[in-house]
């Protein structure tokens, strides 16, 4: 079951980083008819995403029914990690699954589900991340440049950094 969840959230993110804000309202109509993974290839600005997705071994579980819903990073996101981390990241499959599926949640969250909200909310990785929705859109440290993108297996909110869990 684990296994199964950090490939979900790996195709998910991978998805979601595929998409920067200017090109994201371009794949809103497109998206519904494809996955989370497909959204994200098509976009073409998530590559970094998709490449750690794919080295994680998490494309045919974000590929899957789900719904899911993933905050991706993207490539732009990934440049800002500090010197070394993704390259040590892509070198060790488990720890770069467990990054991967702390951008993952179970369920199909919108952006109008928690509109002037603060919470925790599970992430398929096990650890919470904090979202705060009170003005704009904050997850942990990083901000949401896109929200809502809708797949066929879930929704994509692009965001401007990688999130690490504790």
């Amino acid at each position: 079951m684990t296994s199964k969840i950090v490939k979900t959230f790996v195709a998910a993110a991978a998805a979601a980083s595929l998409f920067t804000a200017a090109q994201a309202g371009n794949y809103h109509d497109k998206a519904a008819g494809q996955d989370i993974v497909d959204t994200a290839i098509n976009a073409g600005s998530f590559n970094t995403l998709v490449q750690a997705v794919q080295a994680a071994g998490l494309v045919e579980t974000l590929k899957g029914d789900g719904p899911f819903t993933v905050f991706a990073p993207t490539d732009a996101a990934f440049a800002k990690l500090p010197a070394g981390t993704l390259e040590a990241l892509l070198a060790d499959k488990a720890a770069l699954a467990k990054v991967l599926t702390y951008h993952v949640v179970p369920g199909k969250v919108m952006s109008a589900d928690i509109a002037g909200k603060t919470l925790n909310v599970a992430s398929v990785e096990g650890s919470d991340i904090r979202v705060n929705a009170t003005s704009g859109v904050r997850v942990n440290d990083a901000s949401v440049v896109q929200a809502d993108i809708v797949t066929s297996n879930g929704v994509i909110h692009v965001i401007d950094s990688v999130i690490l869990p504790n």
